[in-house]
């Protein structure tokens, strides 16, 4: 099983929420829903966690337009097999390679055209043409932001089960517990597994948590 709780640096990229998720669940023989705000939207961790079976109820984190009120990047028909951005007039500009640090590609429209687009203002505010980036896990996200959007069954997933995860991660931080009581991990941690324990605990005892006929049983459904 893998371990459910883990004490790690709180800066750096290495130890973002997006990088320790995977590790969480890894060895995770059931499939999942995991539940997440959009700090664990990032594409790597959507991939892993994908991959791993798991279905995911991971905010995405909004868009934002390149103008107050305008188009934002789903509003482009980006096909990334053809290397093509079609914007919302019609116009079509293809992506050049891969930056070496990030992988972002760019697609640059005509300056010409977009200066004579009924729908500059709603687009772009430079004096060249509008340029639209992707990040690698462009389509992966896209999909993530539409069923978000869209799919009623995901809406309805994500109302249910968002309120009982931040009500646990109250409950670990109560109490003056937002900070670490010790010095050195290895206390911190012992410290973090004693407390998620406890908490476990004390919510199966509330849900009617009993001993009959030697083996432990749930006296009422879980709400």
């Amino acid at each position: 099983m893998p371990d459910p709780v883990a004490v790690r640096p709180g800066a750096g990229p290495t130890y973002h929420e997006a990088a320790l998720a995977p590790d969480l669940l890894a060895g995770e023989d059931q499939r999942l829903e995991v539940v997440a705000d959009a700090a664990y939207s990032s594409g790597s961790c959507r991939r892993a966690l994908t991959a791993g079976g798991h279905r995911l109820l991971i905010k995405p984190p909004p868009l934002r337009p390149a103008v107050p009120g305008g188009f934002t990047l789903d509003d482009f028909a980006i096909d990334t097999a053809a290397d093509t951005a079609v914007c919302p007039a019609g116009q079509t500009a293809y992506f050049t390679g891969a930056t070496a640090t990030t992988g972002t590609r760019r697609a640059i429209f005509d300056a010409a055209t977009c200066a004579a687009c009924p729908l500059r203002q709603r687009c772009t505010t430079t004096r060249g043409g509008r340029v639209v980036q992707i990040r690698p896990d462009h389509d992966l996200q896209a999909v993530a932001r539409r069923q978000a959007a869209t799919d009623p069954v995901w809406q309805d997933g994500y109302r249910r089960w968002r309120p009982p995860v931040e009500r646990a991660v109250a409950w670990v931080v109560a109490g003056g517990n937002r900070r670490l009581r010790y010095i050195g991990t290895i206390k911190n941690d012992a410290w973090l597994h004693l407390r998620a324990a406890a908490l476990n605990l004390r919510t199966l005892v509330n849900r009617g948590l009993t001993r009959s006929d030697d083996a432990w049983v749930l006296t009422a459904a879980p709400a």
